[in-house]
C-alpha cells in the first residue's frame, strides 16, 4: 500500500481474535477484546474522512453493526439499548451527510469509552511509604555505648537517668539496670499502621503522608489562653483537616501563632501519626503528632511518628518519654549481656537471641518482630519456672522418707473402712487411691497433687490414704484453709473413725487454751492418729510424734513455704495436696511441675444435676418465692454475698443488710441465719450446726461456705452479685447444693449491662464441667487467683500469660527436662545458673519485704 494511505480495515481480526483462541480471562478481558477493535476502526474512519472505509470483507458501516448487534454478555439493559440505537442508526451510515457520519462516530467512541470506564477495576492505591531515621534518643544512647554497665548497675549512676528520675524510678520497684530493662510495655501504639488519607479508619491509630493545602493558626475566640492550629491536607485519595489545641498565654501571642504557620508552609510534605476520630466531616486527627518532611522522601527524626510506640506503666512524676529516655540509655548495654540460653537449643526451637529480643520487645520495627521477641522472653520465664520446679522435685526425690507398708493379708484399716461407707468407690477413685499407694510404699517422699471437680469424692480418697498411714504406724495430718471446712471435716470424719478405733482431734485458732495444751501433749506423745486443724497446725508449739503423711485440702490457698513448715514436723513425710479448682492436665503439669498429677475425672452415682438460672436483679422476688417452695418441701436454702458490711465506695447488697431484710419482711415464718468471716469459730460453728439440723431453713453467708459445708437437705443456692465472683468460685459455691436426693437449684443474681460478665455468667449456666469452667476462668481472671501462684513461692511472669501461651510453655517444660537430665546442677549452664539464683534471691527479697 503506498505511503499516505490508511491501511485497510481487517474485518476478521477487529471481530476479535481473541475469540479465535477460545479464551476469555474474565468480563473485562473479554469487553476489552470486544472494544478494542471497535475502537481502532473508528479511528481509522475518521484519519480516512469519514468515506465508509473498505476492509477486506465488509465496509466499516457494516462491521460497527455486526459487532454492536452481538455485545458481550453482562451489560446493563440501558447499556444495551445504547448500542442497539447506534447500530440502528450506522444501517443508514452510507446516505447521510458527513457531518452526521462524524457525529455518528464521535458518538460510539464516547459510548465505548463511557463503557470501559464504568467497568474497568479502580486498583488500592498502595499505602504511602515512610522512611525512618534513627531516634535522637537512639542516637544519643550510641553516642555513650562505650559505658558497660552491668545488670545491677544502680540506676542514679546511670549517664542520662540521674538520681531525680531514679528516685521516681524506685517508687515503681525499679532500682538496678536490670529491673528497668524489664519494665516491659503494657501495650503499643501502632503508628507504624501506614495508610492513605481515604483509608483512615475511626478507633484505630495510623500514620499518613500529606501535603499541606492550607495552614491557620490563631486563638480560641472563646478561651484567650487557648491556641488552635489548624492543617488542610491532602494525598492522591482525598483531603483532610487536622487540628492541635496549645493551652497556655505564650501560645496565645501573634509571634508565636506566625511561626507555627511558618512551620507548614503550603506545598510541604508533613507526616501525621495519631488516633483516627469521626467528625461531621468525616475521620480525622485530633491532636496528632506532626512532623514536616525536609523532602518527600526524607526519613522522619520523631522518635514515635510511624513507629509501634510502646506505653509502660508510670507513676506520679513519671512521663513516658522520661521512662522512654531511661530505657533508652540501658538497652544498649543490655543487649550485649551473655545470652543464657544455649546456642545449639536457641537455633533449633527457632529463637532469636536474647539481646535483640529486649531491643525489640521496647523498639519493635513492625508486629512480626514484636511477636518474634516476645516469644523468646517468654519462653525464657517459662523456662526458669520449669528449671526451678525442677529441681524442687529432684531435691525431694534425693530426701528419704519412710516407706509406709500395709500389711499382707487380713484386714486392714483402709478395707475396714471401705466396708463402711454406703456407696462404693468410682473407678477414678480406685484408680487414685492406687497411684496414691503405691507412692507410700516407696523409701522417697510422695508429692501428689489430687484435683478433682466438685463432689468427686476427693476427701473419702483422702481419708483413705491417711488410715494407710496409720496402718503403718504413724501419725497423719489434714489441714484445711478455713475453720468451717476444718471442723467439717473433723465431724464427717469423726462419725467414722472411732468405728475403727483411730483417734481424731480438731486443732484451730478456736480452739481453748486448756485443750490445746491438753491436744499438743497427746499429739506429741503418739496418742493422736490423726490431727485436722488450719493454719494453726503450723504454729511452733505442734509437735508429731511420727508424722507420716500430711493431707492439704484446697492447695492452692496455701504457700509453698506454709506447706513446708507443716513438713518440716515429721521426719520428711508424704505429702497429698487436693483441690476442687481443676486445670487441664498439660497445664497442671507445668505449673506444679515438682508434684506428680491425679485427677479423679467420675462423679460418684446417685448426684442430682443442679439447674442454674440466671435472674437480674429485678427478678429477685421469683428467687424467694423458690425458697419458699423448697423449704415446704422440708429442703434448705443457702442465700450468699459477696460482703460482710456494706461499703459506701460498693453499691453492694452486705450479708448483715439481706438478712436483716429476709428475716423481717421477706421471710417472717422461717428462720433465717447468719454466717460470715468476722465471727468467731464457736459463732460460726453455731450457725453451721443450726443449718445442719434445720433449725433455721435459710442461711446467709458469705464464701465461708465456699468449701466445706456440707448439708444434703439444701437445694437452693441464690448467689447476690455473681459478676463480683469468679467463675470457678461459684462453681464451688454451687457444689454445695446437689447432696441429696432432692432436685437443686443455683440461681445467679446479677446487676448492670457488662456482656463480659454476662457471657461468663451463661457459661456457667450451661456447663456443670469444673475443667470447661476453669479453664475459662483462667483465660478471664489470669492465673493469680485460680491457680494460687501468688502464694506458691514460684516467681511472677512479667510478661507470659499461662492462659495464652500454653504452646511455649509446653516447650520450655520439655526444654528444662533435657537440660536438667544432662546436667542437674547445672554446671555446664553457668549463665543459666545464674539467672536461676537471682531470681531466687528476688524472690526471697520479696518474701521478706512482704
Amino acid at each position: 500500500m503506498a505511503a499516505g494511505h490508511p491501511p485497510p480495515i481487517d474485518s476478521e481480526r477487529l471481530t476479535g481474535s481473541s475469540a479465535g483462541e477460545g479464551v476469555s480471562v474474565s468480563a473485562l478481558e473479554a469487553l476489552e477484546a470486544w472494544c478494542t477493535p471497535l475502537q481502532l476502526a473508528c479511528r481509522l474512519e475518521a484519519e480516512a474522512g469519514f468515506g465508509d472505509l473498505q476492509g477486506r470483507r465488509d465496509r466499516f458501516s457494516g462491521f460497527i453493526d455486526t459487532s454492536l448487534a452481538a455485545p458481550p454478555v453482562g451489560l446493563e439493559p440501558a447499556e444495551k439499548q445504547q448500542l442497539a440505537a447506534l447500530a440502528a442508526a450506522f444501517g443508514g451510515y452510507g446516505e447521510v451527510s458527513l457531518a452526521s457520519r462524524q457525529a455518528l462516530v464521535r458518538q460510539l467512541r464516547q459510548a465505548l469509552h463511557e463503557l470501559r470506564c464504568r467497568r474497568r477495576e479502580v486498583l488500592p492505591v498502595a499505602p504511602p511509604r515512610l522512611r525512618l531515621g534513627p531516634p535522637a534518643a537512639a542516637e544519643r544512647a550510641t553516642s555513650g555505648a562505650a559505658v558497660r554497665l552491668t545488670a545491677q548497675t544502680p540506676l542514679a549512676e546511670v549517664a542520662g537517668i540521674g538520681p531525680k528520675t531514679a528516685t521516681r524510678l524506685a517508687a515503681l520497684g525499679l532500682l538496678v539496670v536490670r529491673d528497668l530493662v524489664h519494665h516491659y510495655p503494657r501495650d503499643y501504639l501502632d503508628y507504624a499502621h501506614l495508610v492513605r488519607i481515604a483509608a483512615l479508619e475511626p478507633g484505630r491509630t495510623a500514620t499518613i503522608v500529606a501535603t499541606v493545602r492550607r495552614c491557620h493558626a490563631f486563638g480560641s475566640p472563646r478561651n484567650p489562653n487557648l491556641a488552635i492550629l489548624e492543617l488542610q491536607l491532602q494525598d492522591v485519595t482525598g483531603r483532610l483537616k487536622v487540628t492541635r489545641f496549645f493551652a497556655g498565654r505564650r501560645f496565645s501571642s501573634p509571634g508565636w501563632l506566625k511561626s507555627q504557620q511558618r512551620l507548614y508552609p503550603v506545598g510541604a510534605t508533613v507526616a501525621v501519626s495519631g488516633l483516627v476520630k469521626e467528625s461531621p466531616y468525616g475521620p480525622g486527627f485530633a491532636d496528632p503528632l506532626l512532623e514536616v518532611l525536609e523532602a518527600p522522601g526524607a526519613p522522619v527524626r520523631s522518635e514515635q511518628i510511624g513507629r509501634f510506640v510502646p506505653v509502660y506503666a508510670l507513676t506520679e512524676g513519671l512521663t513516658g518519654e522520661t521512662l522512654a529516655r531511661a530505657i533508652a540509655a540501658v538497652l544498649p548495654s543490655a543487649t550485649r549481656w551473655p545470652d543464657p540460653l544455649p546456642e545449639p537449643l536457641r537455633l533449633e526451637l527457632g529463637l532469636v537471641g536474647r539481646g535483640e529480643a529486649l531491643q525489640g520487645l521496647h523498639r519493635p520495627a513492625d508486629r512480626e518482630q514484636l511477636q518474634r521477641c516476645r516469644r523468646r522472653l517468654v519462653f525464657d520465664e517459662f523456662l526458669l519456672l520449669q528449671l526451678a520446679l525442677g529441681q524442687r522435685r529432684e531435691r525431694l526425690r534425693r530426701s528419704p522418707a519412710p516407706p509406709l507398708l500395709l500389711p499382707l493379708g487380713g484386714e486392714d484399716l483402709v478395707s475396714r473402712f471401705l466396708a463402711l461407707l454406703p456407696f462404693p468407690l468410682t473407678g477414678a477413685q480406685n484408680r487414685v487411691l492406687a497411684e496414691i499407694r503405691a507412692d507410700m510404699e516407696r523409701p522417697q517422699p510422695m508429692a501428689r497433687l489430687v484435683q478433682g471437680d466438685v463432689g468427686s469424692g476427693k476427701t473419702v480418697v483422702a481419708l483413705a490414704a491417711l488410715l494407710g498411714a496409720i496402718q503403718a504406724g504413724h501419725q497423719g495430718a489434714l489441714m484445711a484453709p478455713t475453720e468451717v471446712l476444718a471442723a467439717q471435716h473433723f465431724h464427717k470424719l469423726a462419725g467414722w473413725l472411732p468405728q475403727l478405733n483411730v483417734s481424731i482431734e480438731l486443732l484451730t485458732g478456736s480452739t481453748p487454751a486448756r485443750r490445746r495444751r491438753q491436744l499438743l501433749q497427746d499429739l506429741a506423745n503418739g496418742q493422736v492418729n490423726l490431727l485436722v486443724g488450719t493454719h494453726a497446725l503450723l504454729e511452733d508449739p505442734v509437735q508429731f510424734d511420727r508424722l507420716g503423711l500430711v493431707v492439704v485440702d484446697e492447695q492452692h490457698r496455701f504457700g509453698v513455704r506454709q506447706r513446708n513448715r507443716l513438713l518440716a514436723k515429721g521426719l520428711q513425710p508424704h505429702l497429698l495436696t487436693m483441690t476442687a479448682t481443676p486445670i487441664p492436665r498439660t497445664l497442671a503439669l507445668s505449673i506444679h511441675g515438682d508434684l506428680d498429677i491425679s485427677q479423679i475425672d467420675e462423679l460418684p452415682p446417685g448426684r442430682t444435676p443442679i439447674r442454674t438460672r440466671l435472674l437480674r436483679g429485678s427478678e429477685r422476688p421469683s428467687a424467694w418465692d423458690l425458697v419458699r417452695q423448697e423449704v415446704a418441701k422440708g429442703q434448705r436454702a443457702y442465700v450468699v454475698l459477696p460482703l460482710v458490711e456494706e461499703s459506701e465506695k460498693l453499691d453492694l447488697r452486705s450479708a448483715v443488710e439481706v438478712h436483716r431484710h429476709l428475716d423481717e419482711e421477706v421471710f417472717p415464718t422461717l428462720s433465717v441465719g447468719l454466717l460470715h468471716g468476722r465471727m468467731t469459730g464457736e459463732e460460726k460453728q453455731r450457725a453451721i450446726s443450726a443449718f445442719q439440723e434445720g433449725r433455721s431453713e435459710v442461711l446467709v453467708s458469705t464464701t465461708v461456705v465456699e468449701v466445706g459445708v456440707d448439708v444434703p437437705e439444701a437445694s437452693v443456692m441464690v448467689i447476690e452479685h455473681a459478676e463480683r465472683f469468679g467463675l470457678a468460685q461459684l462453681h464451688q459455691l454451687r457444689g454445695r447444693v446437689g447432696r441429696g436426693a432432692a432436685a437443686s437449684h443455683c440461681l445467679l443474681l446479677h446487676e448492670g449491662d457488662n456482656a463480659m460478665a454476662r457471657q461468663r455468667l451463661e457459661l456457667l449456666a450451661r456447663s456443670g464441667d469444673g475443667f470447661e469452667i476453669a479453664e475459662m476462668d483462667l483465660r478471664l481472671r489470669g492465673p493469680g487467683q485460680v491457680l494460687g501462684t501468688r502464694q506458691s513461692g514460684l516467681p511472677d511472669l512479667a510478661l507470659a500469660s499461662l492462659s495464652d501461651d500454653g504452646a511455649v510453655l509446653e516447650e520450655a517444660r520439655l526444654a528444662a527436662q533435657r537440660i536438667l537430665a544432662a546436667d542437674p546442677g547445672l554446671e555446664r549452664h553457668p549463665h543459666l545458673r545464674g539467672a536461676l539464683e537471682a531470681q531466687r534471691r528476688r524472690s526471697v527479697e520479696a518474701a521478706q519485704l512482704n
